[in-house]
């Protein structure tokens, strides 16, 4: 009988120590399995925060960018009347015309820059007798520029201020915000 119950007594050992290392190996596994969830789990978290932090960099920049760029407008604005901006409607105009393939055209511009663009065309059709040039009669909205139609009305150029600004954006969009990271002159 003793030998019976020291044979289980060594059995329910053996299971005990068999028990105990898978355990340990269990524990171990678990301890790993924590160990790497909680590395993926910061990883996504700095990533995460790094890419909130880079979201909130670009509304900044793409915020400065723009209120840059209305003050630029409101510049061009008020500098209609000077010898500079004269001198880059005429090109603006002179630019625009053979842009639609036609020498019949219709020239669009603001009310401010009507009488001058009138001036231009004029002179521009005395250079080229073929050139029929006519300034609209309704102004359009504007900073300044011109929009030139063909007088059929199938090929139209858009040369305002505006929208040479809006061509310009992603260029000094991307220039700005290289300058604002310090990154100027690399390319």
């Amino acid at each position: 009988m003793i030998s019976q119950i020291d044979s289980a007594y060594q059995e329910s050992l053996k299971n005990l120590e068999a028990s105990r290392s898978k355990l340990d190996a269990e524990r171990a596994r678990i301890i790993e399995s924590a160990k790497k969830q909680a590395e993926n789990l910061k990883r996504q978290i700095v990533g995460s925060s790094r890419l909130s932090a880079r979201n909130k960099e670009l509304l900044m920049i793409e915020t400065d960018v723009n209120e840059a760029f209305e003050r630029a407008k409101a510049w061009l604005a008020s500098s209609s009347k000077d010898d500079s901006y004269r001198s880059l409607l005429a090109r603006v105009v002179e630019e625009s015309i053979p842009s639609v393939g036609s020498d019949d055209v219709i020239v669009e511009c603001n009310k401010n820059d009507a009488e001058q663009v009138k001036k231009i065309v004029a002179d521009l059709s005395k250079k080229n007798p073929k050139l029929k040039a006519r300034v609209s009669d309704q102004p359009i909205n504007a900073i300044g520029g011109v929009r030139v139609k063909s007088a059929d009305g199938t090929m139209s150029f858009d040369n305002t201020l505006d929208s040479r600004i809006e061509r310009l954006k992603p260029l000094i969009r991307k220039n700005i915000a290289r300058m604002l990271r310090g990154e100027a002159g690399e390319e």
